[in-house]
């Protein structure tokens, strides 16, 4: 059987209020497994957000730990962990955060050129993935010169470019038209059929149903959705 690419065990996560301490997430568990798509549903400010950051190293637990591929995150330098994120996991936000400066084969190929591929190497899988994603046909054009679904296609095919094992979206059709967003679900559909992981934050009940399971963040705990 297979290990789990990404797995939380107990993980807490208090912030400081004035002279009150305000617990976001308490007690997270999560198992999630080679090629599972998991949706992660809640109300507005029930700490979604927070636990994405938490489960990508961009922020550090209260308490409990987050391992990804055997390794605890909390054990790694700031070095080991941008590392990480840069080849093990994908990015992918509400707003797209391209480079305006630089074309969308570009902005692609961007994570391999920092992990220190070489420019004609990066640019070639960058435009292997921008085709795998329909935008052959953009290579060469700025984020300004793209539509909102198109932007959003760039930042799933940067998230993928190094084929990372797990994939993380933060309400990637949040923004978006609803012709734009289901070109997105459309993709993230084909994508599930890569062995590649992906946690999904959305409120869209839509993408939800195209997981293969929903959990619940309510109370600071992940549950089950029924």
């Amino acid at each position: 059987m297979s290990e789990p690419v990404l797995c939380c065990e107990s993980l807490v996560r208090d912030y400081a209020d004035g002279d009150k301490v305000v617990r976001v997430l308490d007690g997270v568990e999560l198992t999630l497994m080679p090629g599972e798509k998991i949706a992660v549903v809640g109300a507005s400010g029930s700490g979604k957000s927070t636990l994405l950051n938490l489960l990508g190293g961009l922020d550090h637990p209260t308490a409990g730990r987050v391992v990804l591929d055997g390794q605890d995150m909390a054990a790694l330098s700031e070095a080991q962990l941008c590392a990480v994120r840069n080849q093990q996991l994908g990015f992918v936000y509400q707003f797209h955060h391209l480079l305006p400066e630089f074309d969308a084969q570009e902005n692609v190929a961007m994570p391999l050129l920092i992990a220190g591929v070489s420019r004609r190497d990066s640019a070639a899988a960058a435009e292997e993935i921008l085709t795998r994603v329909g935008l052959q046909h953009r290579l060469r054009h700025r984020p300004g010169q793209l539509s909102g679904g198109e932007r959003q296609r760039v930042a799933i095919a940067r998230a993928l470019v190094t084929s990372p094992d797990c994939v993380l979206m933060d309400e990637p059709t949040g923004n978006l038209d609803p012709e734009s967003g289901a070109q997105v679900l459309a993709l993230i559909d084909e994508l599930g059929e890569s062995s590649a992981a992906f946690i999904v934050v959305t409120h869209d009940p839509e993408i939800a149903a195209h997981m293969h399971r929903t959990l619940e963040l309510r109370g600071g705990v992940l549950e089950a959705r029924q």
